[in-house]
């Protein structure tokens, strides 16, 4: 029995739900600037609401204002009706998400809004619903086709979606939030790792393996054991960076030359040792590792190139599971 191939009714969804994100674009309109900068002048909390689908929309909304430094939650339309009201005070923005906006479960929110004051937003798609006429500010979102049956909420979830992507983006932009600040939100996992710099990782002070360029081999060779790095820094006097020292390149030294601990450091160094700023990316020094085949970078603040700060290791990036 030959199977049957859904590829083109998988497309022919995608088709509907960009068609429908299209009118979206074409929709936004003033009302879009009123949402962003009341959500950025909020001093208190951004609460998102909805039914159904537009429920789990609501709180992906939510997580994402959240997650770039907008104190966001969301509420279960029905448990507001059994003494979550109580969780929004009149400092706070009400967001509403509602394809149809005259949800019976949203009737009571909207009152409690409206009696109280509290600033409401609307998401909505149909202009004679009670959402649309009560929100102070309405974000009318376009009427669309909906994929499978015509009814089943995936063009409008997907809009929905959208304009709350777009809020938080334009929160972000607003209120100037660098990939900095971004990191601060996000301490673990996949984007917390991805976000590291530099100075996150690297070892500083007493476990940087330094040595002055004068010193003999012999010694080189007693603090390159204890500090476990496969590495030296190499510094004068001054404690300008003047070169670094491998142990593979003390293996090749050696093979040629039989007094080895009767060379000065400086004659076996390799000069102008690469260094990157503190605040790079790890995964952009980890890059930097693959392409020069090497397992160390110094460190250097950007008020002062020649002197290093740190060391950052290879091990101590992938140790992060960054790649």
């Amino acid at each position: 029995m030959k199977k049957k191939d859904y590829r083109k009714l998988g497309k022919n969804v995608i088709d509907l739900e960009i068609k429908a994100l299209k009118k979206l674009k074409n929709s936004i309109n003033n009302s879009f600037n009123d949402a962003v900068e009341a959500i950025v002048k909020c001093q208190s909390k951004v609460i998102l609401c909805g039914v159904g689908k537009s429920g789990l929309i609501a709180a992906k909304i939510a997580a994402t204002l959240s997650s770039v430094g907008t104190p966001s939650f969301s509420l279960s339309a029905n448990d507001c009706s059994h003494g979550d009201l109580g969780s929004i005070s009149k400092k706070d923005i009400l967001i509403l998400v509602s394809y149809s906006g005259s949800s019976e479960e949203l009737k009571n929110i909207i009152k409690y809004a409206n009696r109280n004051k509290i600033l409401l937003v609307g998401i909505v798609s149909k202009k004679n619903s009670i959402l649309h006429k009560a929100a102070d500010i309405k974000l009318l979102i376009p009427e669309v086709v909906e994929a499978g049956l015509g009814i089943v909420p995936t063009s409008s979830t997907i809009n929905q979606l959208s304009i709350g992507d777009a809020l938080a983006v334009a929160t972000i932009n607003k209120k100037k939030i660098s990939k900095k600040d971004f990191k601060i939100f996000h301490p673990s996992g996949n984007l917390g790792a991805q976000l590291k710099t530099v100075e996150d990782l690297m070892l500083i002070r007493q476990k940087i393996p330094f040595i002055d360029e004068n010193s003999n081999m012999k010694y080189a060779l007693k603090i390159i054991s204890q500090k476990k790095l496969g590495t030296l820094i190499v510094r004068n006097k001054k404690g300008i960076t003047t070169g670094i020292i491998t142990d593979g390149q003390i293996r090749r030294t050696s093979q040629k030359n039989s007094n080895l601990h009767d060379f000065k450091v400086k004659d076996v160094m390799t000069k102008n040792p690469f260094k990157v700023n503190k605040e790079m990316l790890a995964m952009k020094a980890l890059a930097l590792m693959n392409e020069k085949k090497i397992t160390s970078l110094c460190v250097y603040n950007s008020t002062n190139k020649a002197k290093t700060i740190g060391i950052i290791h290879i091990h101590n990036i992938l140790g992060e599971n960054i790649s």
